[in-house]
């Protein structure tokens, strides 16, 4: 039997319009939005639907309304009966996924990213942090780039990616130091990301303690299907595991290579990313090219993705 994995995609997948079809024509689509949007006290389609992007990318709104969006994909794809075995997310999607395993209430969800958001956004100055994407370095030369140019301030490892394509995050001086760095090594590309924060580094960590007091104020139950987790890529099937793993995510380096192996090794062959854009459709079949990876990003990509499913499910 073909074990699948549902996965969720993270922060940067953002774009006006995200969403607006599953809102027409999938009713319990459309209710997410408004439960949402009543949780947060602002109109959360109209934000998504029509933005501005600017206003859409901020950190704080960016991750609720991608929350939405994936969930708005997992409600219409979940109304067809299929069954998953494993979730995962990247980062923001994590959540997601812990949603969509019912581990957390949407409302709770909603509310709760848009709270990490701002708590992230605020734990740096503007202008004090960066983030760079390095491109075709191995893993431990790019560590050595960080514990090298970490000398003149903070700079580790953000997103393990894939295969040559690594995030760093810290001070702007120590990044732009280890952009240097990476392509006196011979990255092929090494460049600063438009990003509002430092995330996923250790300068987070003020982030995860304001995050940790509103984890206490809602239930985290154990989820129906396991979750393999950003921090440790560890199979997680407990309630409070999942919320130490969700405080600690905030300032650890997102694992999804680790993630996509683990999944494999557990008998995944089957991957479906649910929510806006297909950059994890795509870093999978980079990862596992034995599995097959499928995107589910609007109502017409979900049908291609429904009838493959079903082929071979």
């Amino acid at each position: 039997m073909t074990r699948i994995a549902l996965v969720f995609p993270g922060q940067g997948s953002q774009q006006v319009g995200m969403g607006r079809d599953f809102w027409e024509q999938v009713p319990e689509a459309r209710e997410l939005f408004e439960m949402g949007g009543q949780a947060l006290g602002f109109d959360l389609a109209r934000l998504c639907f029509e933005g501005p992007q600017d206003t859409l990318t901020l950190t704080a709104n960016a991750q609720p309304a991608i929350l939405a969006v994936s969930m708005a994909a997992f409600a219409a794809f979940h109304r067809e009966g299929i069954r998953f075995d494993y979730v995962a997310g990247h980062s923001l999607g994590e959540t997601s996924a812990l949603v969509a395993a019912g581990s957390i209430r949407f409302e709770d969800a909603i509310c709760m990213v848009r709270k990490r958001g701002e708590f992230m956004q605020e734990a740096v100055a503007p202008g004090i942090g960066a983030m760079a994407a390095i491109l075709g370095l191995e893993r431990e030369t790019i560590l050595e780039v960080c514990e090298e140019a970490g000398r003149t301030g903070v700079v580790e490892v953000a997103n393990f990616n894939g295969p040559g394509q690594i995030v760093i995050a810290g001070v702007t001086e120590a990044v732009e130091r280890a952009i240097d760095l990476a392509r006196n090594r011979g990255a092929k590309r090494a460049v600063r990301l438009q990003v509002s924060a430092p995330f996923h580094c250790s300068l987070m960590r003020p982030a995860g303690e304001r995050l940790a007091g509103v984890l206490e104020t809602f239930p985290i139950v154990d989820p129906a299907v396991p979750l393999v987790n950003n921090a440790d890529a560890e199979l997680l099937t407990k309630g409070v595991e999942i919320a130490r793993s969700l405080i600690r995510q905030v300032s650890s380096p997102v694992r999804w290579e680790e993630v996509v192996r683990r999944l494999v090794k557990e008998g995944v062959s089957l991957f479906v990313e649910l929510g806006p854009g297909k950059v994890l459709t795509g870093l999978i079949k980079r990862i596992a090219k034995e599995a097959l990876a499928l995107h589910a990003e609007d109502v017409d990509s979900l049908r291609i993705a429904l009838k493959q499913v079903r082929a071979i499910a």
